[in-house]
């Protein structure tokens, strides 16, 4: 089983000295059997106290507040993780739509991450499941065929999208990043009232050079009778592999964003993400990403409350 070193860090830069930033990161990683964690540190601007806490989804989370004025905040994760997936062949082709009405049925969990959000183009995404669903075939079987639709019929292209991107423009667009891959599947597996959820974590560069690897990455977890949460990855359309490292999971990218929080200040603020991942032979994959946001207006009396939940990087 592979063992990755993963070295993560975001850093905000202000052009004026903001105050009370307080702020949750999600950046540890998720307690799941796919997974070993050997060891992990998270290393904060003045080093605050982080108050650790687990969500309605089963994350941990760590909130932490920088009162005084600064004008950078750098966020380091260093994660020394195992990978112990279980190969897609363990997955159940087998079980079907009358199953997966009646394990819904007894959990309101599964009930909620059932239901599609409400978008304008809907009539689209009902096009799209009564192409792809075949009561005949196992669940396992269409949740693959709806990854492969959208991994065909939507182009992966950077810098078109950002993380306030509705599924209503991708489906326009055709085009995004795994952020907006994982969403638009999330929506086509709802519309089937198959319960997904969405799945935030670290894709491993490997020799198959597949998208979106060496970053922060996004995927989506479907539910599978008489098997359970099976991770699959519409941006390469696979089921999740040993290459891919999970941090956090929800319904959507909201409920696992890396970092967000506000601050007070009338400033403009640049965001930095670097992203390392090692082998054990030594082998080391960079890759830093400067994040365009929109410039927020200068106040001119009292200081905002800025968002810098908004301005966190897209998952690619």
């Amino acid at each position: 089983m592979p063992v990755f070193k993963i070295h993560h860090i975001t850093k905000y830069e202000y052009d004026n000295p903001v105050t009370e930033s307080v702020n949750e990161v999600r950046i540890y990683p998720y307690q799941s059997g796919d997974q070993e964690i050997l060891q992990h540190s998270i290393s904060i601007t003045d080093q605050p106290e982080i108050q650790q806490f687990t969500d309605y989804w089963g994350n941990t989370v760590g909130q932490f507040s920088l009162t005084h004025p600064h004008k950078e905040l750098v966020i380091e994760s260093k994660l020394i993780v195992r990978t112990t997936a279980s190969s897609q062949l363990q997955i159940n082709f087998h079980s079907n739509w009358h199953e997966l009405k009646e394990e819904r049925e007894q959990q309101m969990g599964l009930m909620e991450l059932a239901a599609p959000d409400h978008i304008t183009q809907q009539p689209l995404i009902n096009e799209i499941c009564d192409q792809l669903f075949q009561e005949r075939k196992s669940v396992a079987s269409v949740v693959e065929s709806c990854s492969e639709f959208v991994f065909k019929h939507f182009k992966y292209t950077r810098g078109i999208t950002n993380i306030e991107t509705t599924i209503d423009e991708i489906l326009e667009y055709k085009s995004g990043v795994c952020q907006d891959f994982a969403h638009l599947l999330l929506q086509i597996l709802r519309t089937m009232h198959i319960p997904c959820r969405y799945v935030s974590g670290y894709i491993c560069p490997n020799k198959n050079g597949m998208r979106g690897e060496g970053a922060t990455h996004a995927w989506i977890e479907a539910w599978i009778p008489q098997y359970g949460w099976a991770g699959i990855d519409p941006t390469n359309n696979i089921w999740i592999t040993n290459n891919h490292v999970k941090l956090a999971v929800g319904r959507n990218f909201k409920d696992c964003s890396p970092v967000r929080g506000t601050f007070k200040g009338p400033a403009h603020q640049d965001l930095y993400v670097f992203v390392s991942v090692g082998y054990e032979d030594g082998h080391v994959f960079k890759a830093t990403n400067r994040v365009q946001m929109e410039k927020q207006p200068k106040a001119v009396e009292e200081s905002p409350v800025s968002d810098s939940f908004a301005s966190q990087q897209q998952q690619q």
